[in-house]
């Protein structure tokens, strides 16, 4: 077990909560001057004289003099929305205050090169995809890879892109709706381009 770490001062706390957010965005530590601006100071000595004491109190690790050394101890700040549960269509079940799970989405939307569409139209509603939603989508750099009745938006010649279930099928592509109003739409695979393949979709409510 880990010793527990010292009380900060108001400005040792200030710049541990400034890092905690930008490593947390950025996937990295910051500079000595991206911190002295973050701080509203002049000089580095103030900056380093936190980061030692921060060291020394247990909430980091860093090597004077060597750039981007620093690394958080812990977890840091919680992030990502608490699970509390399952919920069953019927009924409630007990929710919990001491939350042990996380739904962290951050190192999905950072890393995938995730683009969103906002749907038109109602041909996907019965894979529970409505008018308005708005679809977050993966880019496809091979077709050859999706699976058979992947989700995609593809661009198809004098319609524009659509979204649609995808299957190859030989020198072929069928573009299947999800509403049984719509027809199929079948093309030489040569003239469909796949934009992205389908990873979550957002409904607000």
């Amino acid at each position: 077990m880990s010793a527990p770490k010292q009380e900060l001062t108001p400005a040792q706390q200030e710049l541990y909560d400034w890092l905690d957010d930008y490593i947390g965005s950025h996937r990295h530590s910051p500079s000595i001057r991206q911190m002295m601006e973050a701080m509203g100071l002049r000089s580095p000595a103030p900056i380093q004289s936190r980061l030692r004491h921060l060291q020394q109190k247990g909430w980091i690790t860093w090597q004077e003099g060597q750039a981007r050394t620093l690394q958080l101890l812990g977890a840091g700040r919680l992030r990502g929305i608490p699970v509390l549960g399952a919920v069953a269509a019927g009924g409630l079940v007990d929710t919990f205050d001491d939350v042990q799970e996380r739904l962290d989405l951050s190192t999905v939307l950072e890393s995938r090169d995730l683009f969103a569409l906002t749907v038109n139209g109602d041909s996907m509603v019965e894979a529970h995809i409505a008018d308005g939603d708005v679809v977050l989508m993966e880019p496809v750099h091979d077709p050859a890879h999706l699976r058979p009745g992947a989700i995609v938006s593809a661009l198809v010649p004098g319609s524009g892109t659509t979204l649609k279930h995808w299957f190859r099928e030989g020198s072929l592509v069928r573009l299947e709706a999800a509403n049984t109003a719509y027809e199929p739409i079948v093309l030489p695979a040569e003239q469909v381009s796949v934009q992205g393949r389908l990873v979550a979709v957002w409904r607000q409510i």
